[in-house]
């Protein structure tokens, strides 16, 4: 049988093509710049983070999750054993048996693929994807039959002419989508570029279980602060881009996309597919950036991004609440890129739209975003008695008041936390004077010069004195505190002011009564859960008061953005609607009379939402309210 002498040609063919378009890709993402990444140990650790750690985000999708398992498990395993079978001539039935049980769960799989297309979310890219079931279904079909006769199901003639041309044109077909595609561009591509990213993950501390959140350093001697074109990305983000699957999942998390905003992050990385490869984005088939038609971006490796690729006003959508990182099943890092091509746009061109200019101006001439007196950090306290480091020295607790300082609603909040602080006789101070902006709001809008001279200052400060814990209300600040002030040498114990509420009453050194209010829900500040993976202290506190929670249906991990993030407020993209609307009404489909916050810059962006709408307060004023004080 023809079919037998060219079988094993075809093969090697395609295989062939696949190193060949592997080199050429490899190519282009070694392009970009220097990234030190352990080789052997990433490749090592490729089944661990594919079938662990990548399933734990897949799995949130049950039905592509078992479907991804049969069709790509079903994948590797038939392509092995095809190898083995096929072109090494491997005269065993265990092996031909295998490859049709194999090619068998490839199938079902591709059943369920198919099954999905036929009525795609609108998340998903149509065009090229379109395709993908027939091709699994074709690959699949093809060699579960040329392997009957391996397995002695079939006679090794069979079929006549007219089946082999049949069956030769489904293996042409077959091994070109999935082999010569893999490698050289179509749906597969995502599958070589995916395994590699696990491989060589810019940031490898996610796996295992573990976090990180925290934003790169710049370097400032760098010839080119930020990320002007494709190649200033490290080699493996641009790996990255590539590994994207198009699923959307992130652009239906997207808090600036369904409020209309001019941001869509499964664009944004195929943007940045283009440029890297060269061209346009004339034949991208997925949603559009809100407002923005589809054919009129173009670039290439070493053009400037925002000079025809990306639209600036599409970075400055973003609220970096790593909504669309959480929900990635290939674990991409969107905002790490969009926050790199700010820094190019604040420090390289200066071009920091509405307020970002006159805020950074305030951060550097006064230490915080809204240009107040330095010397009246204090003044919401003056009738606090409190301690200062600078007086004492030493404490438990440093309580980091952050620039709620100097906003009115959210002294309410600091003054809450000092009157629990006080009730449960902790042992703490403030800095009072020496305390500066954290450095957050610079580092998001790109300033990353301004946020390392903040951070450096603030460590000088802090390692002056002995504390054992910092605390404070602003998770924004807990974060830069806790994660990113660790490359400056500030390595510190902090909490989030719930975290500490919570032991304290787990303790028992509170004593609390009941709330008496209505229905409650919670509000999950991005930089408190989706950062730093603190869900439930806040909940066990409203717990411990008595409140059984009405959930919203974005909540925890996929909780909804208030807006206030990432300089989102400052910059002021406008759009279709705004964010906080849209999570006031999240609030609402609860029933909720009062939405518990743990953040100052949500509490200010969900009570500026019009009334009608629920009460919003800090978890700090409702345990306040309940304090039962002790009579002397």
């Amino acid at each position: 049988m023809i079919l037998d002498s060219l079988l094993p040609i075809l093969i090697v063919v395609a295989l062939a093509l696949l190193v060949v378009g592997a080199a050429r890709r490899i190519s282009l993402w070694r392009a970009g710049q220097p990234a030190e990444v352990n080789i052997v140990g990433g490749l090592m650790a490729i089944p661990r983070r594919y079938l662990v750690d990548l399933h734990h985000v897949v799995e949130r999708d049950k039905y592509m999750s078992n479907t991804h398992v049969a069709t790509g498990g079903g994948f590797v395993l038939s392509l092995a054993l095809i190898i083995l079978v096929h072109l090494f001539g491997f005269e065993s039935k265990i092996l031909a048996w295998a490859l049709l049980a194999a090619t068998a769960l490839m199938f079902t799989g591709a059943v369920f693929v198919y099954k999905r297309r036929q009525d795609p979310p609108s998340r998903l890219s149509k065009g090229p994807w379109m395709r993908l079931p027939k091709s699994l279904l074709v690959f699949a079909t093809t060699f579960f039959i040329v392997t009957l006769p391996a397995a002695g199901i079939l006679p090794e003639a069979f079929g006549g002419w007219v089946l082999a041309i049949i069956l030769l044109a489904g293996i042409v077909y077959g091994l070109g989508e999935m082999l010569f595609g893999m490698t050289w561009g179509g749906p597969m591509k995502h599958a070589f570029a995916g395994a590699l990213h696990l491989a060589f993950h810019r940031r490898s501390e996610r796996f295992g279980g573990g976090r990180s959140t925290g934003l790169k350093p710049v370097d400032l001697n760098a010839d080119t602060l930020g990320v002007e074109k494709p190649t200033d990305f490290k080699w493996n983000q641009l790996l990255g881009f590539d590994a994207c699957v198009q699923c959307g999942r992130c652009e239906a998390m997207c808090p600036a996309f369904a409020a209309g905003q001019p941001l869509n992050p499964k664009k944004l990385i195929q943007d940045m597919v283009v440029g890297l490869a060269g061209g346009s984005d004339a034949k991208y088939a997925g949603s559009p950036y809100p407002g923005r038609d589809v054919g009129n971006a173009n670039g290439g490796p070493t053009m400037t991004i925002t000079d025809g690729l990306v639209d600036p006003e599409t970075l400055w959508s973003c609220t970096t609440c790593r909504a669309c990182v959480e929900e990635c099943p290939m674990m991409i890092e969107h905002v790490d890129a969009i926050v790199d091509m700010r820094r190019f746009l604040t420090m390289e061109k200066g071009n920091t739209p509405n307020k970002g200019a006159e805020t950074l101006e305030n951060l550097i001439a006064t230490d915080n975003p809204n240009g107040f007196d330095p010397g009246s950090r204090m003044n919401w306290a003056a009738d606090q008695n409190l301690s200062t480091m600078a007086d004492v020295q030493e404490t438990d607790v440093l309580f980091w008041v952050s620039d709620g300082a100097f906003d009115m609603r959210s002294q309410r909040i600091l003054r809450a936390f000092v009157k629990l602080m006080k009730a449960a006789k902790v042992d703490f101070a403030v800095l009072g004077d020496e305390e500066r902006d954290s450095g957050d709001v610079a580092r998001r809008l790109g300033d990353d010069a301004t946020f390392q001279s903040l951070a450096k200052r603030n460590i000088e400060v802090l390692n002056k004195y002995k504390f054992k814990r910092i605390v404070t209300t602003d998770p924004h600040a807990f974060h830069c505190l806790k994660n990113e002030y660790k490359d400056f040498g500030g390595d510190y114990e902090v909490l989030h002011h719930t975290t500490f509420i919570n032991e304290l009453v787990k303790e028992g050194t509170l004593k609390l009564d009941q709330f008496k209010g209505g229905t409650v829900t919670y509000h999950d500040p991005c930089y408190l859960g989706r950062y730093n993976g603190e869900y439930d202290s806040p909940r066990e506190l409203l717990a411990a008061l008595g409140i059984e929670l009405a959930e919203m249906e974005r909540s925890g991990f996929r909780s909804r953005c208030c807006g206030g993030g990432g300089g989102a407020p400052i910059t002021d993209i406008p759009g279709e609607r705004r964010i906080a609307d849209m999570r006031i009404e999240d609030a609402k489909e609860t029933g909720a009379e009062l939405v518990a916050v743990g953040c100052q810059q949500c509490t200010a962006m969900l009570e500026g939402v019009v009334e009608p709408r629920p009460e919003v307060k800090d978890i700090a004023e409702i345990v306040a309210e309940t304090l039962v004080e002790e009579v002397h």
